[in-house]
């Protein structure tokens, strides 16, 4: 089984667990203001990473729950097990399955999975990206006012202020603003054409890491900046790669 091949056979397991208890009432083991944490979250992740270090016992293993495997290794599985919990508390059906491969610091292979439409994207570094099976690129729009954007806000007060600030701006010169709760999905909506930009404040890795590579590779452009005082955490700036998304910024 290849490395893509891997993950998607992960991606598509866990989306399975999620989708099982979609609507059910969840377990809730962090909550606070902005965001909560469910205990499928780390059921979802263990899954994941019992099929990716079985397969592969020397990786390592970066999630939004926690880390596993050999953390010297060159080759490092990054995780998010449920993009958009809080969707998934509210029983929201917009939430995914993200993970990517990043092999002596590259991403080279990228699986984002959306259990309740039955969506999978995967790509691979030399490689055109797919959804479900069928190559994919972004939208040929050029025109910013012809342009859907997915603007997230964070989760910590700067990163609201500095959203909300960015929706309306995006909003007088966009047709449409998006705020879905899910920057995998966001991105890979990006990838497949249906949004045409995405800019957010303060993301993390795994948000973004199965995302950045997809979308790079049908066409698209993803600027990322570290931020102070946060670790894996950047502001990100991406779009379809026609469309002059810095004039909102």
């Amino acid at each position: 089984m290849t490395d893509l091949e891997l993950a998607t056979h992960a991606a598509l397991e866990a989306g399975k667990l999620l989708r099982k208890h979609f609507g059910t009432e969840a377990v809730v083991d962090e909550n606070c203001q902005h965001d909560i944490k469910l205990a499928l979250d780390k059921e979802s992740q263990e899954l994941i990473t019992k099929i990716l270090l079985g397969a592969r016992e020397g990786d390592a293993l970066y999630g939004e729950e926690g880390i596993a495997g050999n953390q010297e290794s060159s080759r490092q599985w990054i995780v998010d097990p449920i993009d958009g919990t809080v969707n998934y508390y509210y029983s929201i059906p917009h939430f995914c399955v993200s993970i990517a491969l990043r092999i002596n610091g590259e991403i080279v292979v990228g699986v984002i999975h959306d259990p309740m439409m039955g969506e999978t994207w995967t790509v691979e570094k030399g490689a055109p990206a797919h959804l479900n099976g069928k190559v994919i690129a972004t939208s040929k729009r050029a025109v910013l006012a012809e342009s859907i954007l997915y603007v997230g806000c964070g989760k910590d007060d700067a990163a609201l202020r500095a959203g909300m600030d960015r929706f309306q701006r995006a909003s007088l010169q966009a047709r449409k603003i998006r705020m879905m709760g899910s920057a995998a999905l966001g991105m890979a909506y990006i990838a497949c054409g249906r949004f045409d930009g995405y800019i957010e404040a303060r993301v993390s890795l795994w948000d973004i890491a199965a995302g950045q590579l997809l979308l790079e590779t049908t066409g698209g452009n993803v600027e990322l900046t570290p931020v102070d005082g946060y670790d894996d955490a950047y502001s990100i700036v991406a779009s379809n790669g026609k469309i002059p998304i810095h004039e909102i910024l």
